[in-house]
């Protein structure tokens, strides 16, 4: 999952996107309005996370562009405490969140979770496929009775492909979309980290769950897949 940080103060930017990062999103950054319209124009995000009072190019004005362009991006906000006018324009002009400044990473975590559950209709924080479940609040997977230890990389490559299961997902998308495949050098990190995947998943008496349509991509499903 894509997601674009928009903050002009240097020590709440670098804390929420190194943090987001160690969960395992894919993050751009801006310290402008000017910049944060930009990347929000050029790309395709999961979550915005929008502070109003920016340099440049003010944050009510970057929503409401988005939401004129018909971005699907969903919008969380980051207001000062006591500016309850500026929350309510901006839930109405199409922010999907807010969150009021000083706030704990673990709170801002949480809501972006939540966010991307409901861009990808999953109103549970439990993704279930089979006997396969994922929980992304705790971040634990388990399969049947098994808990599962996956690395950061490993998680946020099923949770992407568990995201959009039973759809087929090019390499090229998942190079996109997931941080650490886009700053690898090596162009084949995507299949390597599918077998990974597939040696901690797959066992002779359980349902196959990653399946490869070759020259497309890489399927989650519990249905049976032509490879």
């Amino acid at each position: 999952m894509r997601i674009l940080v928009i903050e002009d103060y240097l020590p709440v930017r670098h804390a929420v996107v190194e943090g987001l990062r160690e969960a395992g999103f894919a993050v751009d950054e801006a310290s402008t309005g000017t910049e944060g319209q930009w990347y929000a124009r050029k790309n395709t995000y999961d979550v915005i996370i929008l502070d109003i009072m920016l340099p440049g190019v003010d944050g009510m004005t970057i929503l409401q562009s988005l939401r004129t362009a018909e971005s699907t991006a969903a919008v969380l906000m980051l207001t000062a405490k006591d500016a309850v006018e500026d929350r309510v324009r901006g839930l109405n002009a199409g922010a999907n969140d807010y969150l009021i400044k000083p706030f704990a990473f673990e709170e801002l975590l949480a809501r972006v979770q939540a966010l991307i559950r409901n861009q990808y209709r999953q109103h549970s924080p439990v993704i279930r496929i089979d006997n396969l479940a994922i929980n992304t609040a705790s971040q634990t997977v388990q399969r049947g009775d098994e808990s599962i230890e996956l690395t950061r990389r490993e998680y946020a490559l099923l949770t992407y492909l568990a995201m959009r299961q039973n759809q087929v997902v090019s390499r090229s998308d998942i190079w996109e979309n997931l941080y650490d495949f886009r700053n690898d050098a090596h162009s084949n990190v995507v299949d390597v980290y599918i077998r990974y995947l597939r040696r901690k998943l797959e066992r002779p008496d359980w349902t196959t769950l990653i399946h490869t349509r070759r020259g497309f991509g890489y399927m989650l499903s519990a249905q049976g897949v032509t490879e």
